[in-house]
């Protein structure tokens, strides 16, 4: 811990976060880039990622996004903390090796002893053809598995193929307007590339801090889920930037990452469901109070100077929005004005 490093307020690391999440001011960015740019989306959730780039990249078409899906410059499948990640091709092959370890931590705690003493690799790779010939659901998939492991739980079978070979959701899942149900094949198979060889835990940090800093050791593995990286930054640290924040925890960063005023003007940003800009830090209180961190995983966020000021759905065709706090006259037109452009582009 550096005792002389700059102490940062809560509002500087909001408007510091916000900044490189894209959410300061539209960009003009090619859809690919703005991926790459925030370090992927959150997206069990299909179409979530396309409203995370609405409210992000200026004049956003989501068809391309869908172009992009279907010509395989970008996929879907899991990654940090296990969920489903929309990111680039070369990311995918590059981090899913370096979270391999989470996914199988979560398959032992939840799926292993469903397996009945069968090896999870075998299990893996007697499925890695069936998906490669014919991209499948883990439905389908553990029924065919079934057959050749007779009494054994078919969802814990399929399970153990989305472990140990990296599946990834092919097409038409995740495309605007199509949709369909959850296919996975390999994602060495959907690419015609294997996955690294020798990831850099480094490098992944730095794309985190690009996307997510200044940071704590906590917050980068609440983002990833990877154990035991305080050895890791320690090593990193004569080329990062070193802060404090309010209550006293060391943060890392980048020395040449954007760090704008505290007092910058934030326009009024909707949100998706399971956005990373909520859920990327153990301490959450530079975009949204502690207490309110659950009510966005099933709805999206309303963004009012910056934090959490309310969450949204559509139903029915029409905006729902429940506020968290008391919200100003102006807070209240820039809400209607953006919700009404989200609704245009939803009926897009």
């Amino acid at each position: 811990m550096s005792p002389d490093a700059p102490v940062l307020s809560t509002r500087a690391l909001n408007r510091a976060l916000l900044a490189r999440q894209l959410l300061l001011d539209r960009v003009a960015l090619p859809v690919e880039d703005a991926i790459e740019h925030v370090a992927g989306l959150q997206a069990q959730a299909p179409l979530a990622p396309y409203v995370g780039l609405w409210s992000r990249v200026e004049g956003f078409d989501p068809n391309v996004l869908a172009a992009s899906l279907a010509e395989r410059r970008v996929v879907r499948l899991a990654l940090m903390r296990s969920t489903i990640h929309l990111v680039g091709s070369r990311d995918a092959l590059r981090w899913r090796p370096l979270v391999q370890p989470v996914i199988e931590r979560g398959f032992r705690g939840n799926w292993q002893k469903h397996l009945g003493g069968l090896d999870a690799v075998e299990v893996a790779e007697a499925g890695r053809p069936l998906i490669e010939a014919e991209p499948l659901t883990f439905a389908e998939l553990g029924t065919r598995l079934a057959e050749r492991y007779p009494g054994h739980d078919p969802t814990a079978l399929g399970y153990a193929v989305r472990t140990h070979v990296a599946c990834v959701q092919v097409p038409p899942r995740g495309i605007w307007g199509a949709g369909g149900r959850a296919r996975h094949t390999s994602l060495e198979a959907w690419l015609g590339r294997p996955l690294a060889a020798r990831p850099k835990p480094s490098e992944l940090v730095e794309r985190y801090l690009a996307a997510f800093g200044p940071a704590s050791v906590k917050d980068v593995q609440t983002w990833s889920y990877i154990q035991g990286l305080a050895p890791l930054l320690e090593r990193m640290r004569p080329r990062l930037r070193l802060f404090r924040d309010e209550a006293g925890r060391e943060l890392f960063d980048l020395p040449d990452a954007p760090l704008p005023d505290p007092d910058t003007p934030v326009p009024v940003r909707f949100v998706p469901e399971y956005d990373n800009v909520a859920l990327s830090h153990a301490d959450r209180s530079r975009i949204i109070a502690p207490d309110l961190g659950r009510q966005l995983f099933t709805r999206g966020g309303v963004l009012l100077d910056g934090f959490v000021a309310g969450a949204w759905r559509i139903q029915k065709g029409k905006l729902r929005v429940e506020r968290f706090r008391r919200w100003t006259r102006a807070e209240v037109a820039g809400a209607k004005a953006e919700g009404e452009r989200l609704l245009d582009f939803a009926r897009s």
